[in-house]
């Protein structure tokens, strides 16, 4: 039979999902009879213990079962040259659709996590405007508030990939990455009120915490979708996150949207912060260097399988994963098993949000040989996500940061899968 017949849409196994919801050919689900059941052959069905008595009742914030309690942030171990400093990253591999929870959010800090009593926090609005002005926590709570949805990613999320290094999952590859609503205030409607001068050109925001980490933003940006946020998910942003209020830059490297938010300077010229020249650059072979990659790039990711993951049997399995662009939304994502020699378009499974996170998933069937899954994102403007030979082709191996390159996934006979590079 030919694999037109069989519903395959590109090689070593992708199935069109039409073809098998109309075969039901997932194997998933395990049917039961009456007579299985025991209805007609005297079997006793067991009430299990947690039905036959009341559990504990309502709590005052909500917890996950212990059955799931090993889903957690992979944390980077404390550096004594660098206190406060690291990151922790989502567990990709095991989270489904676009939202990802607080407690998993990625986090990345320079200085620690500050403790901010918000009755003592101020933000200030100066540099070239017309009146200097400065809020109160309690201030911000007055106006009239935006929300909108959003991913946000560290510049060197991915970055691992250029360094070539060896093994990895989803998580500790590609895990700065993470997906929330925010709310709060245009930020436009701040400069407004202060009155932002002719001759401004940029805006310098600087946090809270004891690093003082500070980047510049264009002005013209700044007055676009920039917003100070103070709520994320529906409760207030939480400490790691930058509480109680920080700056969001929908679609642009992660570290501008700058935490914990005490000083917006309006300026001519950028800051150059220390965070801007010694590092968040692209340093090219030629040791020139690119400043202010801003916008992430169109980029996807299978996150299941995904590496340190073993299939227990050869059969069929969905392939899932996320796409996102810093530029517009996710037009098409597609999904290779052979290394990329053929694709075959993979499902959206549901919105196709500007600049947020968009779950694609496509059944595959897995011979018990070997295969290479890959994904390759589309995004609303054109832009194809690059190989990783093309990313280095184009600048080289001597920066890591703003990498959106391909991610391949082997898949050996034993049905276990990581991170390799073709």
């Amino acid at each position: 039979m030919s694999d037109e017949k069989l519903g395959k849409v590109a090689g070593n196994g992708l199935i069109s999902r039409r073809h098998l919801l109309k075969v039901g050919a997932s194997g998933a689900g395990l049917a039961l009879s009456a007579g299985a059941l025991g209805a007609d052959q005297g079997l006793s069905f067991q009430i299990p213990t947690w039905s036959r008595q009341p559990g504990p009742g309502a709590t005052a914030y909500g917890a996950r079962s212990p059955f799931a309690d090993d889903l957690q942030r992979l944390a980077a171990q404390p550096n004594p040259t660098y206190p406060g400093g690291g990151s922790s990253r989502s567990p990709l591999q095991h989270l489904q659709g676009t939202i990802t929870p607080n407690s998993l959010h990625f986090e990345r800090h320079h200085a620690g996590v500050p403790n901010i009593d918000p009755s003592q926090h101020m933000l200030v609005i100066n540099g070239l405007v017309r009146q200097p002005l400065a809020f109160r926590y309690e201030d911000l709570l007055k106006y009239q508030m935006v929300s909108r949805i959003h991913f946000l990613e560290c510049s060197g999320n991915s970055g691992a990939l250029l360094r070539g290094e060896i093994g990895g999952s989803a998580q500790s590859l590609h895990g700065l990455v993470s997906c929330a609503e925010w709310t709060g205030i245009p930020l436009s409607t701040l400069l407004d009120e202060a009155g932002v001068l002719p001759e401004a050109a940029w805006v310098a925001a600087v946090g809270a915490d004891a690093a003082s980490m500070g980047r510049s933003i264009p002005l013209t940006k700044a007055l676009d979708d920039v917003m100070v946020a103070l709520y994320q998910n529906g409760e207030a942003v939480r400490p790691g996150q930058g509480y109680p209020m920080r700056l969001f830059c929908p679609g642009w490297e992660g570290n501008v949207s700058v935490k914990w938010l005490t000083q917006i300077k309006v300026t001519q010229e950028p800051a150059q912060f220390r965070d801007e020249t010694s590092k968040y650059t692209d340093t090219l072979q030629n040791r020139s260097s690119y400043q202010f990659t801003f916008p992430m790039g169109t980029k996807s990711l299978i996150t299941s399988p995904s590496g340190e993951m073993t299939l227990n049997q050869p059969g069929i399995y969905q392939i899932t994963g996320i796409a996102w662009s810093g530029r517009g939304s996710i037009r098409q994502v597609e999904v290779s098993a052979d290394g990329g020699k053929t694709w075959a378009e993979a499902a959206i499974q549901g919105h196709q949000l500007d600049r947020a996170l968009t779950r694609f998933t496509i059944p595959w069937e897995w011979n018990g040989g070997d295969a290479i899954l890959q994904s390759r994102a589309t995004d609303s403007r054109g832009s194809i996500q690059p190989t990783r030979s093309d990313v280095i082709a184009s600048r080289g191996t001597l920066s890591f940061y703003h990498n959106p390159c391909i991610q391949s996934w082997q898949v050996g006979p034993a049905g276990e899968v990581r991170n390799v590079y073709v």
